[in-house]
C-alpha cells in the first residue's frame, strides 16, 4: 500500500507538496530577496498572483499518477513522479486546468454567500506562462533540494498540452473529487477544503518570509543610515558653549563609573554616554525586528492543528534572516576602510565597539535560528536524518565558528595573544560566511535569494581588502631602518613612504606570518639621518600635590642633518611582532597608510596636549602645524624617548619617570584658556579615563567651550 498521508510530519506534506510520493524538483535560480525580485507564489508588488494555480498544483502533486514508477524501501511502498511523468499525465494535466478554470461555489463557501472564482487575478497568458514554466515541476515552497528521493531538473519538459488545451480536452465537469495524496487514475475535482488550505498555508508562509527579507533590509540599511543621522547632529547651529556641555553630561563621560579604556574585571568595556545611544539603537531595533510581524494561517496544510510549531518556523527564519543581515554591518564597523569614517565623526573605538555588539546579536540570532529547527525535527524525530545532510552541516560549522568567535576575543586573550588571536578571527570568520553560504546553497541552491546576504558580506570585505591593496601600492615595498633606543622603545623610519594619520606595517620576512600587520601613529613624514643630536633634560620631580609648568627644559644642538620624505615611527615594543623587530636593524615593509587622520584643530583658539610615553606620536604633527596658541605635558618613561622627537617652538612640560597630577594640570589650562579649547589626551588607558572624566567635569562648569579629544588607538 502507499504511504498515507497520516504518517508523515505536517512539515513535509507541505515541504515536498506530497505523501508518499517524491518528484523532480524545478530548480529555478532567483535573483534578488523574497517580495524584491522573487516571487514565490505571487508578486505582492504587482497583479501577477499565481497563487492560486499554485495551490491546485500542490494539491494534486502528492498523489501518485499513472506514470508514477514505485519503489519499496523498508516494506513500505512509495511512488516517485518525474518531471516528464507530469508534463505527459493526461488526468493530471486535465485535473489542474480544470481546477484553476472552476469557480468556489461549494460547501461552507457557499454557506457564507461568497462566491470566488479560484484564478480570477490571472489572465489566459498569465496561466499559460505558470503552465509553461512550473506545472512539470513540484516548486511548492522551500522544497529542500536535498531532500532524500528529490532530483534537481533545471530544465523541466514543456506539457504536451497548454492550459487551454488541457482545459479543452475535460468533455465534461468530473464527478469525482480527489482525496488528498490518493492515486489519481482520471481526471477529478479538487476539494474546496483541500485547495483552500493549500492557499492559505503558501500565501501566508510567502508573506513571512516578505516580512523577514523586509526586516533585514531595515536592519542593514539603518545599520548604516543611523550612525550617519546620529553624526549629522554635529551640524545644528546650537551655541558653541552649550555644545560643550551637552558633551560633557551626556555623551563623553562613561555610563557609569569612571572607566572606559580600562575594562571592568578585564572583560567588560564601558561605554560612553555617547556610544550607549547607539547600543541602544542596536538592541532596540534586533529585539524589535525579532518580535513583531508574525501571522498564522490555520487549518495548515504544514503544520496541522499545530499554530506553535508554524510559529516557531517563522520564528526561526526571522533569525536566519536577520542574523544574515548583520554579518555584513559587523565586516562593515571592524573594516579600517569603513566608509562611515568617512561620512561621520565617529572614532574608531564606537565602531570597535558597534562590531562587538553587532556581532552579539548576530551569534544570539544564529543559535536561536539553530535551537529552533532543532527542536522542530527532533519533534517531528527527524534530526537524525536532517543530521547526515551537507545543508545541516555546514549550518552547524557556521553557528559554532560564530559561537567560538565571542570567547576566542576577549580582552585578555587579545593582548596576550594577538597574533593567534588574529589568525583565529580571520579563520573563525570566514567559516562563519562561507559555511553559512554553503547551508543556504546545499538546501535551496539559489532559488530565493538568501545568498544575497553573503554576497554583501563578500563585497564588504572585499572592498576593504581591495582598498588596503591600493594603500600599500602607493608605497610600495619599502625598507624600513629599525633603531633600538633603550629596552622599552626602538624607532622605525621607511625613507620615501607616504601618508598620515595611522600606517599599518606589514613585514614579509619577519615571522612565517606576511600577511599580519601592526597599527602605529606616524611621528612625522619627514626622516632625519646622518644627523648627531646632543640634549639635555632636567626633569622636575612631580609629586600629586604640585607640578611645575617648565618642569623640564632641553638644549639641542644639530650637525650634518639631512631629512627625506619618509614616515618616521615610535614604538614600544612587547611579545611577538614588536619584539621580533628588535634583532634586525633593516627589514622590507609594505606601509598601508592614510588611516583616520588627525582632527582637524583649526576652528579651536587653544590646545594642549596630556600625553605619555610613545603616545606622544598621536599628537607630535599636530603641535608642528597648529596655528594657535598650543601647550603640551608629556610624561615619559625614558631621556632617550624624549631626545628622538623634535618639539622645537611647542610650549612643553615634561615629566621623566612620574605621571602629571591631572587635576591640576586641567583645573589650571581650563581657568587660563580663552575661546574654544580643545584637549587632546592620549597615552595609557588609566590616564585617558583619568582625563576623561575630569574633563567632562571641568567643562561642564567652565566658561568656555571644552571639546575632549581621544587619540587613543586600539584594535
Amino acid at each position: 500500500m502507499l504511504l498515507s498521508s497520516d504518517n508523515l510530519p505536517g512539515i513535509f506534506i507541505g515541504l515536498s507538496g506530497l505523501s508518499g510520493v517524491t518528484g523532480m524538483e524545478f530548480g529555478v535560480p532567483g535573483y534578488g530577496l523574497i517580495g524584491y525580485s522573487i516571487t514565490m507564489y505571487q508578486n505582492m508588488l504587482t497583479s501577477h498572483k499565481p497563487l492560486c494555480a499554485y495551490s491546485c498544483r500542490v494539491a494534486l502533486s502528492a498523489s501518485p499518477l499513472n506514470c508514477s514508477s514505485r519503489t519499496e524501501v523498508n516494506g513500505m511502498v512509495f511512488a516517485n513522479t518525474s518531471s516528464s511523468c507530469f508534463a505527459t499525465d493526461d488526468a493530471f494535466l486535465m485535473s489542474l486546468a480544470w481546477c484553476i478554470h472552476i469557480d468556489m461555489t461549494r460547501t461552507w463557501i457557499r454557506s457564507l454567500r461568497v462566491t470566488l472564482k479560484r484564478c480570477v487575478d490571472l489572465s489566459v497568458w498569465e496561466i499559460e506562462k505558470y503552465w509553461q514554466s512550473t506545472e512539470a515541476s513540484i516548486r511548492n515552497s522551500h522544497r529542500r533540494l536535498d531532500e532524500p528521493g528529490v532530483n534537481v531538473d533545471s530544465n523541466p519538459p514543456a506539457p504536451k498540452w497548454t492550459y487551454q488545451e488541457a482545459l479543452s480536452n475535460v468533455n465534461r465537469t468530473p464527478t469525482a473529487t480527489l482525496s488528498f495524496a490518493n492515486p489519481l487514475k482520471e481526471k477529478a475535482l479538487v476539494s474546496d477544503a483541500d485547495y483552500q488550505v493549500q492557499y492559505n498555508t503558501m500565501g501566508m508562509f510567502e508573506k513571512m518570509e516578505v516580512n523577514h527579507e523586509t526586516y533585514g533590509l531595515i536592519l542593514i540599511a539603518s545599520g548604516a543610515v543611523v550612525p550617519i543621522l546620529i553624526s549629522l547632529l554635529r551640524f545644528v547651529p546650537l551655541p558653541a558653549l552649550m555644545v560643550s556641555k551637552i558633551h560633557a553630561v551626556f555623551i563623553d563621560p562613561p555610563l557609569l563609573g569612571r572607566r572606559h579604556k580600562v575594562p571592568y574585571f578585564n572583560m567588560l568595556i564601558m561605554p560612553t554616554r555617547g556610544q550607549t545611544i547607539l547600543i541602544a539603537y542596536l538592541v532596540i531595533i534586533n529585539v524589535v525586528l525579532s518580535g513583531i510581524g508574525y501571522d498564522s494561517a490555520q487549518p495548515n496544510a504544514w503544520w496541522v492543528n499545530d499554530r506553535d510549531q508554524e510559529l516557531l518556523t517563522s520564528f526561526s527564519n526571522r533569525m536566519g534572516v536577520l542574523s544574515f543581515a548583520n554579518l555584513p554591518l559587523l565586516i562593515l564597523y571592524a573594516g579600517r576602510n569603513n566608509f562611515l569614517y568617512w561620512l561621520t565623526d565617529f572614532t574608531q573605538s564606537t565602531f570597535m565597539l558597534l562590531h562587538r555588539w553587532t556581532a552579539y546579536f548576530c551569534t544570539i540570532q544564529a543559535c536561536l535560528h539553530s535551537a529552533a529547527w532543532l527542536q522542530i525535527y527532533v519533534s517531528m524525530n527527524q534530526h537524525d536524518i536532517e543530521a547526515q545532510l551537507p545543508y545541516w552541516i555546514w549550518g552547524i560549522i557556521a553557528t559554532l565558528a560564530m559561537s567560538f568567535l565571542l570567547p576566542a576575543s576577549a580582552i585578555p586573550f587579545r593582548e596576550k595573544l594577538y597574533e593567534l588571536f588574529l589568525a583565529l578571527h580571520i579563520t573563525l570568520g570566514i567559516l562563519a560566511v562561507v559555511g553559512s553560504y554553503l547551508h543556504i546553497v546545499y538546501r535551496f541552491q539559489h532559488q530565493w535569494g538568501y545568498e544575497v546576504w553573503m554576497y554583501i558580506c563578500f563585497g564588504v570585505w572585499g572592498f576593504d581588502r581591495l582598498v588596503r591593496m591600493l594603500r600599500m601600492a602607493r608605497n610600495g615595498l619599502l625598507w624600513a631602518n629599525i633603531n633600538i633606543i633603550d629596552d622599552d622603545y626602538l624607532q622605525i623610519d621607511i625613507i620615501d613612504a607616504v601618508g598620515n594619520g595611522h600606517a599599518y606595517l606589514y613585514f614579509p620576512t619577519l615571522s612565517w606570518r606576511p600577511w599580519e600587520s601592526h597599527p602605529f601613529s606616524i611621528l612625522r613624514s619627514r626622516v632625519n639621518f646622518f644627523s648627531t643630536r646632543s640634549s639635555s633634560i632636567r626633569p622636575c620631580p612631580v609629586t600629586k600635590d604640585s607640578f611645575s609648568k617648565d618642569s623640564s627644559s632641553r638644549e639641542t644642538s644639530h650637525a650634518n642633518t639631512e631629512s627625506r620624505v619618509g614616515l618616521s615611527f615610535l614604538i614600544r615594543s612587547f611579545s611577538g611582532t614588536t619584539k621580533l623587530l628588535r634583532s634586525h636593524s633593516r627589514l622590507p615593509v609594505f606601509v598601508e597608510a592614510g588611516y583616520l587622520p588627525h582632527h582637524n584643530l583649526e576652528k579651536f583658539e587653544t590646545l594642549f596636549c596630556i600625553v605619555g610615553g610613545v603616545a606622544i606620536t598621536a599628537v607630535a604633527q599636530v603641535l608642528h602645524t597648529y596655528p594657535g596658541n598650543a601647550k603640551l605635558y608629556w610624561s615619559a618613561r625614558s631621556h632617550t624617548l624624549v631626545q628622538r622627537v623634535s618639539l622645537d617652538g611647542v610650549d612643553l612640560s615634561i615629566s621623566i619617570d612620574a605621571r602629571f597630577e591631572l587635576r591640576s594640570v586641567l583645573e589650571e589650562e581650563i581657568r587660563k584658556a580663552k575661546g574654544t579649547t580643545a584637549i587632546i589626551v592620549s597615552g595609557p588607558a588609566t590616564m585617558v579615563d583619568e582625563g576623561r572624566c575630569l574633563v567632562s567635569k571641568l567643562a561642564f562648569r567652565a566658561p568656555v567651550p571644552i571639546t575632549f579629544i581621544d587619540e587613543t588607538y586600539i584594535w
